[in-house]
Formats: C-alpha cells, sequence, structure tokens
C-alpha cells in the first residue's frame, strides 16, 4: 500500500473512531486543545499561509466531532492560537503547547485531540513530516505514545 493511502485510511480510521466518541467530547479542555493542535498543524512548518489557514478553518467549520461547539468560537480560538504561532513560532508553541496539554486529564479527550491533529494534517493529501512532528511533540505533551497512532 503506498504511503499516502496508509495516510489516507489512518485519517478516515481516526474520523470514524473521533465521530464514535462525538457525544464524549464537549468539554471546554478538549475544544481548547484541539484547536490548538490545528493551530500547530496549519503553522507546522514556522509558517502561516493564508490559504493554509482559510483550508484548516473550513475542515474545522465541516468537522462532524467539532460540531458540538459554535463554529465561531472555535474559528476565534484556532485565529487566537495561529497569531501566536506567527508572532514568534518557538515561544508562541510553548504557550500552544499548554493548550494541548488541558486535555491530558481525560485520555479518551487526549487520544481524540491527537486524532483530530492527524485527520487535519492528512486533509491535504501529505501529512508531511513536520506535521507528524508537532502532532508527535502533542503526543508527548499529552503522555501518550506517538506509537499508538503511527507516529
Amino acid at each position: 500500500m503506498a504511503l499516502w493511502d496508509r495516510f489516507k485510511e489512518s485519517a478516515s480510521t481516526m474520523q470514524t473512531q473521533l465521530l464514535a466518541k462525538k457525544n464524549d467530547l464537549k468539554s471546554g479542555a478538549f475544544r481548547d486543545a484541539s484547536m490548538a493542535m490545528c493551530a500547530l498543524v496549519a503553522a507546522a512548518d514556522g509558517t502561516v499561509d493564508p490559504s493554509e489557514r482559510r483550508r484548516v478553518a473550513q475542515l474545522i467549520s465541516t468537522n462532524e466531532v467539532l460540531q458540538n461547539f459554535p463554529a465561531a468560537d472555535l474559528q476565534r480560538r484556532f485565529d487566537d492560537y495561529l497569531d501566536k504561532l506567527a508572532a514568534d513560532f518557538d515561544f508562541g508553541k510553548v504557550s500552544v503547547l499548554q493548550e494541548v496539554a488541558k486535555a491530558k486529564k481525560k485520555p479518551a479527550e487526549a487520544r481524540a485531540v491527537v486524532q483530530i491533529g492527524i485527520v487535519i494534517g492528512g486533509a491535504d493529501g501529505d501529512f508531511d513530516k513536520t506535521e507528524q512532528a508537532v502532532v508527535r511533540e502533542a503526543c508527548f505533551t499529552l503522555g501518550l505514545a506517538p506509537a499508538e497512532f503511527d507516529l
């Protein structure tokens, strides 16, 4: 199986698992951590290109699991995290990873945050090394083994 096919299959599996847990993923900690994860993936290469911002924002607004929250609220949080990363990537990353860490207390939410990162990262057809690296870093922040997610 080609590498891209494996990523597509993995992202699809992650989305299915997320949908199965949708009713359990309604906390503020999950909301904040998932938007922080989306921002980390969008800015993984150290820059935030406007088209990438729009693409991720569109994915956020159409993701069924994230529809537990008002779209405008999610958009504002996502933009705030991206702005922190754009202003100073290294310092912003520390702050944004602290938001990701909010989900650590609930293992199901922590796993869901990582799965959202993988779904967002693979949505453009290229879950590249920099995106994988920030999702791996989020795994460590959440106390999860990256191998659990094939990272």
